[in-house]
């Protein structure tokens, strides 16, 4: 198991030297990425379905990620209404403020266990071809569990880095965030994306976490002009659904078979969530099942051949002792996440919640 600390290092660091060496570069257009990310995203599709594992793959992604959804908005509904109310206030309940980030953070890393290995499994599954074995679900998780550990900790923090970026993004009531610091945050982080595009590759490759660091580097100075029209298109796709997501929300309520006055009864944070899910899932349902196979399988062709033009060897990794410990480990955090939701009570959690 590679240390935490040592990881998330490494991947900070990847993060703010992506920054760097990507803000001075010129950007492609989002028209020109978007029509690029089609143009390329014809040869993705057309391996995903020669190999259909792909679909088991993404119908999976798309599970796990609806799943862990529910089971976080099950756990706003045990936060009082009045915690809510006074979050804004000098009378703020901090011990819930903790409980709700804490909930959030470990929800977080429930999702990015079996995600980040499916995601994995996508891409292993590209690079057995590209070396001329055949690819099945045996095959890619033979060279996937290896890396347990350290795919689910690079996919609990990634994932928890978008959730920053989403929750940022949001309209909110008395936002004094400069926009020069807004636009700054989103730079570093679609710096991140598109350089993190040649970590995962270079992982399933056999490459150690500082080399798969080091190739995701000089991978986006070498090939940067690929990488962001990958990652633009990828982007703006996702901005498109996100908004027809919002919009489609907001006309469920108001014209929908739920009233806006609903959303003003019983539990307010609780009914807006759950109800913002049905949307999400419907636009979640065409990215996970169509753009973000593109999105993988691309970006690992991207690698693949950077590695045949520099001569990096690819030794696929075999099956060990680690993906089980990943496992034990995870299935461990499962059992703590439920019996503190379960016993909450007991545990004495409700009442640090009404304080």
């Amino acid at each position: 198991m590679p240390e935490l600390k040592s990881l998330k290092k490494n991947l900070t660091q990847l993060k703010q030297n992506a920054y760097l060496s990507a803000k001075s570069k010129a950007k492609p257009s989002r028209i020109e990425s978007v029509g690029n990310f089609f143009a390329d995203g014809c040869r993705s599709l057309r391996f995903i379905f020669s190999e259909k594992e792909n679909i088991l793959f993404a119908l999976l992604q798309l599970a796990v990620i609806g799943l862990g959804y529910y089971i976080w908005v099950e756990g706003l509904a045990v936060v009082p209404e009045e915690v809510w109310e006074k979050s804004d206030s000098s009378d703020s309940n901090d011990a819930a403020a903790l409980i709700v980030l804490v909930w959030s953070f470990v929800c977080v890393g429930l999702v990015a266990y079996p995600l980040g290995l499916l995601t994995a499994c996508m891409g292993a599954s590209y690079m057995l071809r590209f070396c001329g074995r055949p690819s099945t679900i045996a095959e890619c998780l033979k060279i996937v569990l290896p890396k347990s550990w350290t795919l689910w900790i690079f996919s609990w923090l990634d994932g928890w880095w978008t959730m920053e970026r989403i929750l940022e993004r949001l309209p909110k009531k008395n936002d004094r965030t400069p926009l020069s610091v807004k636009l700054a945050n989103e730079a570093v982080y679609q710096a991140w994306k598109i350089s993190s595009m040649g970590f995962l590759p270079a992982l399933l490759c056999g490459r150690r976490v500082v080399d798969a660091a080091t190739d995701s580097l000089s991978l986006l100075r070498e090939r940067f002009s690929a990488m962001a029209k990958l990652r633009i298109g990828y982007s703006v796709i996702c901005w498109f659904f996100g908004i027809a997501a919002y919009v489609g929300f907001f006309a469920m309520i108001f014209v929908g078979p739920f009233g806006a006055s609903d959303m003003e009864t019983g539990h307010k944070v609780y009914n807006f969530y759950f109800l913002a899910g049905f949307p999400m899932l419907v636009v979640l349902t065409f990215i996970m099942l169509i753009f973000r196979p593109i999105y993988i399988i691309s970006s690992c062709r991207i690698y693949a051949y950077y590695t045949r033009e520099r001569q990096i060897s690819i030794n696929l990794p075999q099956t060990s002792s680690q993906g089980l410990s990943a496992l034990v480990a995870f299935l461990v955090l499962a059992v703590i996440t439920a019996v503190a939701f379960l016993y909450r009570d007991q545990l004495g959690i409700t009442a640090l919640l009404e304080g």
